[in-house]
């Protein structure tokens, strides 16, 4: 009987599938190291919400327990009208006149109790459903969880991972998230917007203490709210500043639309979701003096928090990549830094270079160590060593004085003679060029 052409294609087709196990594995551990850490920053943000939303609505309910009443006739004022009337009929029957009823006036709730109302009532709906969205942000990042992890196969297991992944960025769900902070800070500003009503009739100096504050808190709220729009490495951010860069985004693209510009540049990507993080990667890395500051300061900050011989050998294993590639060819972009990390009184990395030295020669540690460390230090002279050559004004690297450990690097591990030479003759180079 001839072979069934579709069980044959199906046959191929699972091999052909089982044989990406291993790349689809990969895509699972860092899908995982991603989507988990964002999906339970998530479900942190949304628990500390919740408890924020309870505490503030049961104070917010109590506030509405009071003011409610002066939506309505008060009782005991009604009891003192029915007792004056009473109190006059008595009175005039017994002296034989008679009285015309004397209607009731008609309630009519001030304006700033029913302004007061309005705002606090409003402001518990924002409270009660930014709970209610915050509860389900957590259901639905504990669901993506476990879809994910119920199945073994690392095909499928990698394929549910792109699906839903790709789904929450379909559905906009970060805007949701993002969504119930919005709807508290709304809440709260409400609130402090009813307090002024509810204040004012009673006392005009409590009134404009309190309007006094919101305004403060509002001022901040915006400033907060802006700043971030026009410096990107401001740390301050509400959920508003997304909207506002997306408003500024819009307005810029009409004002292009309106000039007969092309719309298609800066103005299109400000109005993207992502515009604020985007434009902040494109500052850090963008090529410019304030950048290359910064990775002056953050390699000084570095070499000072490393303490330890042990977390400053890594260190040193990285500096001959900076001065050349793989393929020995010079690299000049970080020379400034490097000699700033040499003649800082602070830094003195290479007197911190001696001294590893030193302590990796006195033969307590084991022997792979030791040559790994001898090794490192070695390899750090012999690319720094270079400098000299490249320098206008070239200075020599007094890294060690005592020159006769290079040789005894030798008598002690044949394989470090190649390192060890050629440190001492670039490091005796440096000091003839200068």
């Amino acid at each position: 009987m001839p072979p069934n052409p579709t069980s044959m294609h199906q046959a191929h087709s699972m091999s052909d599938e089982a044989a990406g196990v291993k790349i689809w594995s990969i895509y699972i551990s860092e899908a995982e190291r991603y989507d988990k850490a964002l999906i339970n920053s998530w479900r942190s943000d949304m628990e500390g919400l919740l408890i924020f939303a309870g505490l503030f609505s049961t104070i917010l309910t109590a506030f509405i327990i009071e003011s409610y009443k002066t939506l309505s006739p008060d009782i005991g004022q009604n009891t003192l009208l029915v007792l004056q009337q009473i109190s006059r009929t008595i009175s005039n029957s017994t002296s034989g006149n008679t009285l015309a009823d004397i209607p009731a006036p008609e309630f009519i709730p001030p304006p700033s109790s029913v302004l007061c109302n309005s705002l606090w009532f409003l402001s518990l709906g924002l409270s009660l459903s930014s709970a209610l969205v915050a509860t389900l942000v957590e259901q639905w990042a504990r669901n993506f969880i476990q879809k994910t992890e119920m199945r073994s196969s690392p095909i499928i297991r990698a394929r549910l991972f792109s699906y839903l992944y790709y789904g929450l960025k379909r559905f906009q769900m970060h805007v949701i998230v993002e969504l119930v902070p919005l709807l508290l800070h709304c809440a709260l500003f409400l609130f402090f917007a009813g307090l002024v009503a509810f204040l004012y009739p009673i006392h005009a100096v409590l009134t404009a203490l309190v309007a006094t504050f919101l305004t403060l808190v509002a001022s901040v709220y915006i400033f907060a709210t802006v700043l971030p729009i026009f410096h990107s490495d401001c740390p301050y951010w509400t959920p508003v500043s997304s909207l506002a860069w997306c408003a500024r985004g819009i307005i810029r693209l009409f004002l292009h639309h309106i000039q007969h510009e092309d719309s298609s540049g800066e103005a299109a990507q400000a109005v993207a979701c992502d515009g604020l993080v985007h434009r902040m990667t494109v500052k850090a890395v963008v090529d410019s003096p304030e950048r290359t500051e910064r990775d002056t300061r953050a390699l000084c900050w570095t070499l000072k928090s490393l303490t330890d011989d042990g977390a400053l050998e890594p260190f040193l294993e990285g500096i001959p990549d900076l001065i050349h590639d793989s393929a020995n060819r010079r690299r000049y972009v970080y020379d400034d830094r490097i000699r700033l990390l040499l003649n800082d009184s602070e830094l003195q990395l290479g007197a911190r270079m001696a001294n590893l030295i030193r302590m990796s020669d006195t033969g307590l540690l084991p022997s792979s160590v030791q040559t790994r460390r001898i090794t490192s230090c070695l390899k750090a002279m012999w690319a720094i060593a270079q400098l000299a050559e490249s320098s206008s004004h070239p200075q020599p690297f007094y890294f060690i004085q005592e020159t006769h450990l290079f040789s005894d690097f030798i008598q002690q591990d044949p394989s470090l003679r190649h390192y060890s030479t050629s440190a001492f003759a670039l490091v005796m180079r440096s000091r003839l060029c200068s």
